[in-house]
């Protein structure tokens, strides 16, 4: 069975004490996938996470030619132990001009952005494409410094589809792009993280085995937290699968943060206690931070210095809040799975919250909330922050609640397991009212 395209989260009426597991990081995931296959012999990723966005990484990996076994995780049931047999920076399988090898990336940024840079150490031409949505997220910086490496990347938009040929064809790069000359021709890549810090680590990835020198620019380059998580996990990487086959990953912080933020609608002194059982408390994962902007009741949080992803449940949650709160720097949650700034904006309108959008930014406002029925716009993050705003505001319905298939495919049934092991929710299917059991709760 499969969840309903219509739910209604009913409120929590009683204190809960929990300890809930949370599966791995998609961020590490993805980026670990992608170092394994790079690496010079097999490695195992412990607790990886599996999801929408990592099935569809480890599916083109496969198309490329890496020998890979995904094996059952007895600790979460949306986690895996995959190995992978890496080859030193070869790309075994390989497409022609005439036809491309076609790897689909669905609606996964990490994806198309790391794939794409990886794709170049190979000797072939492979062409990258995904669903509608992924063909309108910006793609053009990262294709401007691959052509500049000498690389040929045909796109009539700069933008997904688009056809990459690899290391062998550096040299019809020379005649087939006017944008790049024979003298430019470089192994110095400068990438600009103002659009997406995906384009730098898509490079960085890559860089060791393409030859490639990285620079980084943008604003706040030296805070940019996806990039140091890309760094950083390199090195660990390194220095964990030099004696040991094995590399395990860390917990998703993003993941995390919506039983993290339970503190915000039920206080612990209310009788409320819930943690993440399995959190090793890392520090690479912005988002590992989500509690503290609340905690010390900051007015202002910025998307660029203090949260990532999870900024969104605080948008979501601070009506509730007895203070306004600025969230500024929310640029790139426009170029995300949706137009989150506007999408947030009228979904917590619709349930009465005052909420001020200036720019990239979104004033929020202390506010009587009431049910609506909220479009989670095929996005994953919204599905899930409403969901936790729904446990303390009677009538939040959620339509196509299985977009959180994308990173948490058991989330909702995290949310209605019996303490400890989850929250004890009651979930009703939106259209007739039924509670809906444990197996018609998971997203696939």
């Amino acid at each position: 069975m499969s969840l309903p395209d219509l739910i209604e989260i009913v409120p929590l009426d009683k204190p809960v004490r929990a300890e809930i597991t949370v599966p791995g990081s998609k961020s590490i995931t993805n980026r670990a996938l992608i170092l394994a296959a790079l690496a010079d012999d097999v490695v195992t990723l412990e607790g990886a996470l599996w999801s929408e966005d990592t099935q569809v990484m480890t599916e083109a990996l496969v198309r490329l030619g890496f020998e890979i076994k995904v094996e059952n995780d007895p600790d979460e049931f949306c986690n895996r132990r995959i190995t992978v047999k890496g080859l030193g920076g070869k790309i075994p399988n390989t497409g022609t001009a005439e036809k491309p090898l076609e790897l689909f990336v669905g609606n996964a940024g990490t994806a198309a952005r790391f794939l794409a840079a990886m794709v170049c150490l190979g000797n072939g031409v492979y062409r990258l494409s995904g669903v509608p949505r992924m063909h309108e997220r910006p793609q053009a910086a990262l294709f401007k410094v691959l052509r500049e490496l000498g690389y040929r990347v045909e796109s009539a938009n700069d933008k997904l589809p688009a056809t990459i040929f690899g290391s062998s064809r550096r040299e019809s790069a020379q005649t087939s792009s006017a944008e790049i000359s024979q003298s430019r021709l470089t192994s110095a890549a400068t990438v600009s993280i103002e659009e997406s810090s995906q384009f730098a680590s898509a490079l960085i990835l890559s860089a060791k085995h393409g030859g490639w020198d990285v620079k980084i620019i943008g604003e706040n380059v030296d805070e940019s937290p996806y990039v140091t998580l890309t760094t950083k996990l390199i090195e660990d990487f390194a220095t964990r699968t030099k004696y040991h086959s094995e590399y395990r990953i860390d917990v998703d912080a993003s993941s995390a943060s919506y039983f993290n933020a339970l503190p915000i609608p039920f206080p612990e002194e209310q009788g409320f206690r819930e943690y993440v059982k399995n959190w090793r408390g890392t520090t690479w994962q912005v988002d590992s931070r989500f509690v503290y902007p609340f905690l010390s009741k900051q007015t202002e949080i910025s998307r660029e210095h203090h949260l990532g992803d999870s900024i969104m449940t605080g948008i979501v949650l601070s009506p509730l809040l007895d203070y306004s709160i600025r969230f500024t720097d929310l640029g790139r949650l426009r170029v995300q799975e949706c137009e989150r700034v506007v999408a947030l904006r009228t979904e917590l309108t619709k349930c009465g919250a005052k909420v001020v959008e200036e720019g990239d930014t979104l004033t929020v406002h202390p506010s009587k909330l009431h049910g609506a029925e909220i479009e989670t716009y095929n996005d994953h993050r919204m599905a899930m922050c409403f969901a936790i705003l729904g446990l303390k505001v009677p009538g939040i319905k959620l339509k196509n609640p299985a977009c959180v298939k994308k990173t948490f495919p058991n989330f909702f049934q995290k949310l209605a397991a019996p303490p400890p092991g989850g929250l004890g929710a009651t979930i009703l299917d939106g259209r007739t009212g039924r509670k809906l059991g444990m197996d018609e709760l998971f997203a696939d």
